[in-house]
């Protein structure tokens, strides 16, 4: 079935008397929308492309998978316009990435660590054992993934807080190999912050790689990058979907969430700035053409004050272009009511859902699906993309309904362990008897009576 063409976008045109960047997004009237225009106008933009990204991603995939090293030499030649020998990094590159850096970024790297190590190190799960019957205990272990595989976008902007935000759990579960990949600079080499991030936390085997083709030299191996267990990491709807693609392989790895263009949601009262407001979905709309932007006020004024807002700052932006193209797929919307705003909210499952709220602490009950949540005025998104603490690898596109974002558990598996003694056996196995004999397991039912048998004949 078709998706009908619903118009929710910018003006095309510059407004009358407002003279507002056509890609700033006209106010939506929420309430005149039936169910399906609501579904278009919250449509994410990645969906649109979806088809045509998937068969590029196969092809990627497919030719690592047949290739190896030599495909991967051959795709960072062509779509990033770099020719390497040696696809890992040495350590020559490690120190000299340290050099590169100055005194105030090596600073901030180190700070911003501090706090997500001492965050995710506070919310680590913890072994337990009880006994749930006279001789019988049961207990659940935790051990780390053997070999994880982290990747870190460094396209159109290298971001050394991934390395943190993917190494520092990773390192906190005990993983015994840490492999990263990131895309190289133009002059063949890894972008020095995120180098010097990675060996903060303890991660030595870097790869220049980037996108889709980087995802499956983790999946599948080749000759230099070793097949890993399990992968992480945000990325473009390419690298999404060949994370996709590869956890669905028979045998192949496991996948931390779909993590995609960025997208965030903010509601608002009449009392939020709208400065502040437009700051914090331009920070989002930057990150790529791809990304989305929405937001949801039960206040017209306020609205219209913060699309104001957006075209004053998007002017000024070094990364304009990107943001202004995600502009033209973001959406501003008026409801009648904040419960509404709410329940649009919960519906859209935001990765990053700001509350530019009067006591934004009395709603968050309200909040039932969100990636990480931003409580006030002062709470700012792009704190938690650096340096609050919490993890900036977030579930995307409607994934925050199921999953959870990245943290020290999500490096580990859990095992369960149980253990009966000779009179833990005479007591429950009766129950396991008959519930053997009611699902018409008789060999189930053999293996714990013969033990019922023998426990009652010692004793």
């Amino acid at each position: 079935m078709s998706v009908p063409t619903i118009d929710f976008g910018a003006s095309g045109t510059r407004e009358a008397g407002g003279g507002l960047d056509p890609a700033i997004p006209r106010r939506i009237e929420w309430g005149v929308l039936d169910a399906t225009a609501r579904a278009v106008a919250l449509r994410r933009p990645t969906q649109a492309t979806g088809a045509e990204t998937a068969k590029g991603v196969a092809r990627i995939i497919e030719e690592v998978r047949n290739r190896g090293d030599a495909a991967l030499r051959d795709l960072t030649r062509d779509l990033d316009g770099v020719s390497l020998e040696a696809l890992e990094v040495g350590a020559a590159e490690f120190d000299a990435a340290e050099s590169l850096l100055d005194d105030g970024v090596r600073t901030a790297i180190d700070e911003a660590a501090g706090r997500i190590e001492a965050f995710h190190r506070a919310g680590q799960l913890q072994p337990y054992a009880v006994d749930t019957a006279p001789g019988v205990t049961c207990e659940r272990i935790l051990r780390p993934i053997r070999r994880v595989g982290l990747y870190v976008p460094a396209g159109s902007a290298p971001l050394p807080s991934t390395a943190l935000m993917l190494g520092i759990p990773a390192s906190l579960a005990g993983c015994r190999e840490i492999v990263m990949c990131t895309p190289p600079r133009r002059d063949g080499r890894a972008d020095p912050a995120v180098l010097y991030a990675a060996r903060r936390c303890g991660v030595t085997r870097v790869f220049k790689v980037g996108g889709a083709q980087a995802i499956a030299a983790m999946a599948f191996g080749t000759g230099s990058v070793p097949a890993c267990d399990k992968l992480f990491g945000p990325g473009n709807a390419w690298v999404t979907e060949a994370k996709a693609q590869v956890a669905a392989v028979e045998a192949g790895p496991g996948i931390d969430m779909p993590a995609g263009p960025s997208e965030v949601l903010v509601i608002a009262d009449a009392g939020a700035n709208p400065a502040f407001v437009a700051a914090d979905l331009l920070s989002q709309a930057e990150h790529g053409p791809d990304s989305q932007v929405v937001l949801v006020s039960d206040d017209a004024g306020l609205v219209d004050a913060v699309r104001v807002q957006l075209d004053a700052q998007l002017a000024q932006l070094p990364r304009a272009d990107i943001a202004r193209r995600a502009l033209t797929a973001s959406r501003l919307v008026r409801v009648a009511t904040l419960d509404e705003a709410f329940e649009l909210s919960n519906g859209y499952a935001p990765e990053h859902l700001i509350l530019a709220l009067r006591d934004p602490r009395r709603w968050l009950p309200k909040v039932q699906v969100a990636g990480s949540v931003f409580l006030g005025d002062w709470s700012p998104e792009a704190l938690g993309d650096y340096c609050s603490g919490t993890n900036h690898v977030l579930p995307t596109a409607g994934a925050a309904r199921f999953c959870s974002g990245v943290s020290v558990a999500s490096f580990q598996v859990a095992i369960t362990v149980q253990e009966a003694s000779r009179s833990g056996v005479a007591t429950i196995g009766p129950c396991a008897m008959t519930l053997a004999e009611a699902e018409g397991l008789g060999a189930h039912r053999q293996a714990v009576a013969l033990r019922v048998q023998a426990a009652g004949a010692g004793a």
